[in-house]
Parts: C-alpha cells; sequence; structure tokens
C-alpha cells in the first residue's frame, strides 16, 4: 500500500472503520479494494466473578458488564469457562500419565534388547573362546605330535658322532624364515585391512568399476541367507552341525514317467534330476517324458530303490476293501420302472410323488433317464428310476436294470405285453432283481387285467393271482387306486432283500446320464451306491476325472453331501463321461489324473488293435462290398449322453445291402463351428436333438449350405432319416402286360422292311409300349416298335380282336406263327422298412 495516494493511512484505533487497499498486479495493472475493520468484542470476567454469592448478581456491577448480558447467561458462561479450564487440567493430567507410561515401556523395550544383546554376545563370545580353546588344542596336539617326530633325529644323529651344534642350528636356521612367514602374511593382510579402512565413508557408494566388476554393486544376499548362515556358525560353534542322513525311497516306476514326476516321487530338485539327465547324455526338460529304464538309471544314482509297476497298478488305489457288518446302515432301494412306451411309467411315476414330469417331455415320451427320490406317508425313502420305453432306448434300459434293487415292470390293461415289455423282463432277469408288475390303465373301459397276467404266462413271469412268485398289483395311474397297494409291496420287497451300505467309506456310484450344459460344463446324474459323496470330493469316472463342485438333488437344490442310493447331479468334471461308468473317489487330484490318462490310452491302444487287426484281404473285400452300397452321412448332436447313444444306435439298424447310414460324428452339447465344418466336408446333414446350433455355427451352415434339422422326438428324427435313406435307393422297375398279339402273316415294305400282320389277342397294343417277341413260348427279342399301323394310318394303339401291322426297331427276324408280348415298364419308389 502507498502512504503517499492521497487516502487516510488505516489503523486499528476506535470503533468501526472503513478504508481502501490498493492491489498491484503484474504488467502494471492495479485495483482499488474497500478493507471494513472491526474490533471483536471481549468479554473477560472479573476474578471475584466465580465467588459472587447467590444474593448478589451472578456477573457482578451491572454497569460494567457487556451490553445485551443477563445475568442467567453470565452465569452459563462462567461455569462454562469453569468447566473448559477442569477439563483442560484433566487432560493435562492423562497426558503426563500416557508420557510416563510410554518412557516407562520404552525404558522396558530398551533394557530387553540390552539384555538380549549381551545374551547373544556371551553367547558368542563362549562360541569363539570354544573355537579358541579347540583351535590352541588341535596345535598343541599337532605341535605334540611333530616333536615326537623329530625327537629320534637327533638321538639318532648324536649316534653317529656328528656335532650337535651345527645340527640344532640348522633346523634353527631353516625355522627362521619359516616363522618370519607367518607373521609377514599376517602384517600384509592387517595393511590391507587398514587400507580398506581408509576408504570406509565410501562404502556405501556405488561406482562405474564396482557395477561393472559385479562386486558390491551386484545382487546381495538377502537376510534369510544370512539368518541361515549365522545359525549354522552358531551349530558349528556349539559343537559342529550334524550331516543330515540321506533318507532312501521305494520310488513307483510305471513304464513311461515324467521327469517333474520323477523328481517329486525321490523328493529330489527338479534341476538336480535334469543335471543327472544331462551327465548320462539326455537332454530332456522337466515336462517331458522319459521311458522306465533311463529313470531306474537316475534313481539308483541318487540312490534311492526301484520298485516296477505297470500301468494298470494305477487303479489299485481305488478302495476295494470289504465293509465290515458293525459299519453298515439300511438305505432307502432303488427301483427302476420299466415297460413299453406309453404304457405310463411316468404318468405312474409322477402320481407317487405328486408331480408333473411327462407334461415336459417332448411328444408325451420319456427320452431320458429320470431320477427321483420320493418320500411316502410312513415316512420311508425310495429312490425310483425312469427309463424311456421307446425301442432305441434299450441300453438305457440296460443300465438301469443294472443299478437297480426292484423292477416296477409296468403293463397297460388295455394294450397287454409289447416288444418293449419283453425286453424289459429279459434285463431284469439278466441283471438277478426281483420284479412287480404293476397293471396299469385300469380305468379305462377296454383294461383286461387277466390277459396281461396271461400273456406274462409265455414269458415265465407267473404272477400271484396265477400261484406265481412276482407280485402284481392293479394301478390307476390318473385315479391313484392302487397305489398306496404298490408302494407297500415295495417296502415289503425291499424289507426281504435287507439293503445296507456303508455310508462311512470313500464314494461309489453309477452314472445313469450325462451331459454337457452350456453354464454349468459336463453334468453327470450320479447314484450312489455306496460311501458319501461330499462337497470337494476327488474323484474318477470312466475316462474322465475332477472334483465335486456342486451337488444338486432330484428338486433343483443344492447339497452338501449326498449318502447311498441317493441320485444327485454332479458338477466339476472335466469332460463329459460315458453313460453306464463307474464313481470312484480317490484321494489326490494326480492319482485321479493318473487313472483318467490311463484307461484313455487303454481305450485308444483297444480301438487302434481292433482296427490293425483286420487282414489286407478282409479290408479289399470290404472295400469290394462298399462299391455297390451307398452312404448317407449324418452328424448328431444330443443333449444327453444317453441320448446320444440311443440315435447312433437307431441309425446303425437303418439301412440294407444297398444303402446304410454312417454317423461321422456324435457328441453332447450345442452344434459348433466345427460340426458344420465336418457336415460340409462329408456332405452331410447336422441332427441336433433337443440342442441348437450357436451364431456362429449358423452363419456358417447358411455360408456353406450345410442343412441343419432340430428334433425333440426320437420318433421323427428316426422317420426322417429312413426317409432320406429311402431315397437313395434305386427304384424299382415294374412290367405290366397290357396284351398279347399273334402274327398271321409276314410283309415286305420297301423303305420299312419286314412287317407283321397280327391280330391283337388280349389287352391292348400300345406304340410306346416295350414288345418281345416269343417263339415257341421262348423269348428270342426283347425292343421297341418301330411303327404301329391299322390298315395305312400309323396309331398310338390298337384294342383286343382288331388287326394292326408291326415293325420291330432294328430286327426283322419275324415268322407267321410267333406271338408278339407287349408291356410296360414302371418305376416304383422303394422305402426301408
Amino acid at each position: 500500500m502507498s502512504d503517499t495516494d492521497g487516502k487516510k493511512p488505516l489503523g486499528l484505533r476506535g470503533g468501526p472503520r472503513s478504508g481502501q487497499v490498493k492491489q498491484s498486479f503484474s504488467h502494471g495493472r492495479t485495483k482499488n479494494v474497500v478493507v471494513e475493520t472491526k474490533r471483536k468484542r471481549v468479554v473477560v470476567p472479573k476474578p471475584g466473578a466465580s465467588k459472587t454469592g447467590t444474593g448478589a448478581p451472578a456477573g457482578g456491577d451491572a454497569s460494567k458488564r457487556p451490553a445485551g448480558i443477563s445475568d442467567a447467561e453470565m452465569e452459563r458462561r462462567l461455569k462454562a469457562l469453569q468447566a473448559a479450564k477442569a477439563r483442560e487440567g484433566e487432560e493435562a493430567a492423562e497426558r503426563a500419565a500416557e508420557e510416563k507410561r510410554r518412557e516407562d515401556d520404552r525404558a522396558r523395550r530398551r533394557a530387553e534388547i540390552e539384555a538380549k544383546e549381551r545374551e547373544q554376545q556371551e553367547r558368542q563370545e563362549r562360541a569363539r573362546q570354544k573355537a579358541e580353546e579347540d583351535e590352541r588344542a588341535r596345535k598343541a596336539a599337532e605341535e605334540a605330535a611333530r616333536r615326537a617326530a623329530e625327537a629320534p633325529a637327533p638321538a639318532a644323529d648324536a649316534a653317529a658322532g656328528a656335532g650337535p651344534a651345527p645340527s640344532r642350528g640348522a633346523p634353527g636356521a631353516k625355522s627362521a624364515p619359516a616363522g618370519r612367514k607367518p607373521e609377514r602374511e599376517e602384517r600384509q593382510r592387517r595393511e590391507q585391512k587398514g587400507k580398506g579402512g581408509d576408504d570406509r565413508r565410501r562404502s556405501g557408494k556405488l561406482t562405474v568399476n564396482q557395477a561393472l566388476s559385479g562386486g558390491e554393486g551386484g545382487r546381495q544376499r538377502s537376510l534369510a541367507a544370512m539368518k541361515r548362515k549365522q545359525e549354522r556358525a552358531r551349530q558349528k560353534a556349539l559343537g559342529g552341525a550334524q550331516e543330515r542322513e540321506k533318507v532312501v525311497r521305494d520310488v513307483q516306476l510305471p513304464e513311461t514317467i515324467v521327469v517333474q514326476e520323477l523328481a517329486n516321487r525321490m523328493a529330489e530338485r527338479v534341476a538336480d534330476v535334469v543335471k543327472a539327465l544331462m551327465t548320462n547324455g539326455i537332454m530332456a526338460t522337466q515336462n517331458q517324458t522319459i521311458d522306465a529304464d533311463t529313470a531306474e538309471l537316475i534313481i539308483e544314482e541318487f540312490g534311492h530303490k526301484v520298485v516296477r509297476v505297470s500301468d494298470a497298478d494305477v487303479e489299485d488305489v481305488i478302495d476295494t476293501v470289504e465293509d465290515k457288518d458293525e459299519d453298515l446302515e439300511s438305505r432307502p432301494p432303488v427301483i427302476t420302472v420299466m415297460g413299453h412306451v406309453d404304457h405310463g411309467k411316468t404318468s405312474l411315476l409322477d402320481a407317487i410323488r405328486n408331480a408333473k414330469v411327462m407334461s415336459g417331455e417332448a411328444g408325451g415320451i420319456t427320452q431320458h433317464i429320470g431320477a427321483y427320490q420320493v418320500t411316502t406317508d410312513d415316512g420311508s425313502v425310495l429312490s425310483f428310476l425312469d427309463t424311456p420305453g421307446h425301442a432305441a432306448f434299450t441300453s438305457m434300459r440296460a443300465r438301469g436294470a443294472q443299478v437297480t434293487d426292484i423292477v416296477i415292470l409296468v403293463v397297460a390293461a388295455d394294450d397287454a405285453v409289447m416288444p418293449q415289455t419283453v425286453e424289459a423282463i429279459n434285463h431284469a432277469k439278466a441283471a438277478g432283481v426281483p420284479m412287480i408288475v404293476a397293471i396299469n390303465k385300469i380305468d379305462r373301459p377296454a383294461a383286461n387285467p387277466d390277459k396281461v397276467r396271461t400273456d406274462l404266462l409265455q414269458h415265465e413271469v407267473i404272477v400271484e393271482k396265477m400261484s406265481g412268485e412276482v407280485l402284481d398289483v392293479e394301478v390307476s395311474a390318473i385315479t391313484g387306486a392302487g397305489l398306496d397297494t404298490l408302494l407297500e409291496n415295495i417296502a415289503l420287497q425291499a424289507e426281504l432283500l435287507d439293503l445296507k451300505a456303508n455310508p462311512s467309506r470313500a464314494a461309489t456310484g453309477a452314472v445313469i446320464e450325462a451331459q454337457l450344459d452350456v453354464g454349468r460344463g459336463p453334468v453327470a446324474t450320479v447314484l450312489v451306491q455306496n460311501g458319501t459323496l461330499r462337497r470337494g470330493d476327488i474323484f474318477v469316472v470312466g475316462e474322465q476325472w475332477g472334483k465335486v463342485r456342486a451337488l444338486v438333488n432330484d428338486k433343483g437344490e443344492r447339497v452338501n453331501e449326498a449318502g447311498p442310493s441317493v441320485p444327485v447331479e454332479v458338477l466339476g468334471l472335466n469332460g463329459t463321461p460315458e453313460a453306464g461308468d463307474v464313481l470312484n473317489v480317490v484321494e489326490t487330484e494326480a492319482q485321479a489324473r493318473e487313472i483318467a490318462e490311463y484307461r484313455e490310452s487303454a481305450a485308444k491302444e483297444k480301438r487302434a488293435a481292433a482296427g490293425a487287426a483286420t487282414t489286407l484281404e478282409q479290408l479289399m473285400a470290404k472295400a469290394k462290398d462298399d462299391q455297390n452300397v451307398t452312404e448317407m452321412p449324418i452328424v448328431v448332436k444330443a443333449d444327453v449322453q444317453g441320448s446320444a447313444e440311443a440315435i447312433v444306435q437307431a441309425m446303425d439298424k437303418i439301412g440294407n445291402d444297398e444303402v446304410r447310414v454312417r454317423v461321422l460324428h456324435s457328441g453332447v452339447g450345442a452344434i459348433t463351428e466345427s460340426d458344420i465344418g465336418l457336415a460340409e466336408a462329408s456332405g452331410a446333414p447336422v441332427f441336433g436333438f433337443n440342442v441348437r446350433a450357436n451364431a456362429s455355427a449358423r452363419n456358417t451352415a447358411n455360408q456353406k449350405g450345410v442343412e441343419i434339422r432340430y428334433y425333440s422326438v426320437i420318433y421323427d428324427l428316426v422317420d426322417d432319416v429312413k426317409a432320406a435313406a429311402s431315397g437313395l435307393l434305386s427304384a424299382e422297375i415294374r412290367e405290366n402286360f397290357i396284351g398279347y398279339a399273334n402274327i398271321k402273316e409276314v410283309f415286305k415294305v420297301s423303305g420299312v422292311g419286314r412287317v407283321a400282320g397280327c391280330v391283337v389277342t388280349e389287352g391292348v397294343a400300345r406304340r410306346s409300349a416295350g414288345v418281345r417277341l416269343l417263339r415257341d413260348n421262348v423269348v428270342i427279342h426283347e425292343g421297341t416298335l418301330k411303327t404301329l399301323k391299322r390298315f395305312k394310318d400309323e396309331v398310338a394303339e390298337v384294342q383286343s380282336g382288331q388287326e394292326c401291322g408291326m415293325a420291330f426297331e432294328n430286327y426283322e427276324d419275324i415268322r407267321e406263327g410267333d406271338v408278339i408280348e407287349i408291356f410296360e415298364r414302371e418305376e416304383v419308389e422303394r422305402s426301408l422298412d
């Protein structure tokens, strides 16, 4: 602010006043700012205010009190001031106490650290003294040994008559330089140490020479390494470190093994194993496979013992121990419902479960194997398996019979025994399981249960009403009649079987169905047969392995474990297993992976061996037979493994000696771009059963002209493939005889040749028809007509009883009395039955 700008200078005297301040900026710019200064009102109570009596005013003299302040307000302010001062005093006391406590803690920690340092120094001093004592003892022992060795030498010299002085002086003369040499080396070492000490001020700095020479600027030892070094020195000082004894291990050696796995089994470093291999002239990394002979050399070189095992021994880890009787507990029975298609299996099971499963199936027929658990009114638990009745699902029914305890054979009272009923009977007999016959649809007007019982006699199934042992129940899934009796019979049969299992052991089970879910990956429906399957268990199933990520029961709820006879969906597989595979729980992932890889390689070798077993003659014969066979290639994708298997089996049955269906690829999951590429290369259509193609696959199919067909009922798929295969059959040529004519006379016409004068004796003669010339009932010519005339006119046909003239195309050896047979050819399309 400038004092010579003509304005009155600002001050702090007096009451509120205003002034102006001139601000200067860069480039010569200025600005005047109005400033107002106010005095702050400060209320200072008098020293005697706090001692004022109750009768006097609290604020003292009212004339000296600030304006507008009442006695009550003044008293409140004084109390607040007193409270603030008291609080400040308390805080100061707390701070002093805290500071004193901290000082005590610091002193205590300092004392502990000093005690530890003193203890460590004493320990090091004791170790150093012991080392010095040991060194002195060792030197004394060496000196004594040296003197004992040198003592006979002077005696021998004295006996020989040599002067003692020269003999004593000579060693002394020679030992003097020897004694001075260590002193000189010690002095040089001290000088070098002193020179290094002069440059201590640069010890923390890194020079270019140090960086280039890799000295102090290089990699420093870690704190852990320094601690290990100090620990080794301490142990050595206290009595010397004992050499750790080598642990000799029994190393199981298969036919081939990965280098890293070999190192793990020997408990050696992988780098040491690779170094040993290189020493033996084998350049192998830790992920490469070596043969058993090479691995045996390495194992013996490391000092371990070799235990040779075969590849099949990897499955020995699967627990096959027999369960003790005291560990066994009762388990629910597994009941499989079997029968012909549309006989009401799923409807009967729905009536028991009070659910509606059949309405969710395409076409109202079951095309998947379903697993459910039902709790009856008396509290007993039953596990049901619902199998398809269609002819294509033979393998599904066979699997259902193998894992079950009781078979319920459902037969419709108005339809009696059908082909799949007979097949279900055979499956039950092959599995050796008891059977209960459920005669369904008794509410129909045409129901005849006695006919069902009579028909079953033909297949050696004798029910109780026929004086047999097989239980039979008349039921109706619609009205619910007979369901209680059926459940009572199931409970009675289960009680007779006395079903038990050990829930405490590792789980084993059977895969009922498997599918590839878009969101969840490979999913397997597993029926636990023994033990308890829990979340986190590592298992191997067929050629696949996995870790149980989740368990889902038949109601769609996630559970943590599944005991015996409980069907669950298992998530966490690395691939889709085959339906019917056995699930076994193992201890480690390495075991599961090893078993799965062994099974996969064994399956590949089996398939390769089956292909290689054919001889060259067989291949040539097959190629010759295939020349006359037309193939229809197809690609099949289904939603579950069982459906894909059933479709492939149905396709194998379609065809005859002229045409057959060839399944290029069948799999589980959505139709992908690779499926379209395979179909395009082979000119095959793609059939999707309850699956769809993804966007990229649809675009590729549209570009390359590959046909994709979707189905949800297996009937339709089989019928369409059968119709398409029938189209590849060559048409059948049929001959329809339309007339006969007798040659009465033969004429020779110029420009035409020999012409037969005929009388049509039967049927009609057509110009476009084919003809055969019969002489003495022997066919001597077959061809077509060149001309057909009645009188002099060319006509299309001649009726029976009329005369006409006929001339054959490129044939003139006709005689009187010959018979002309007139026929027409018709092409008839064939179909596969």
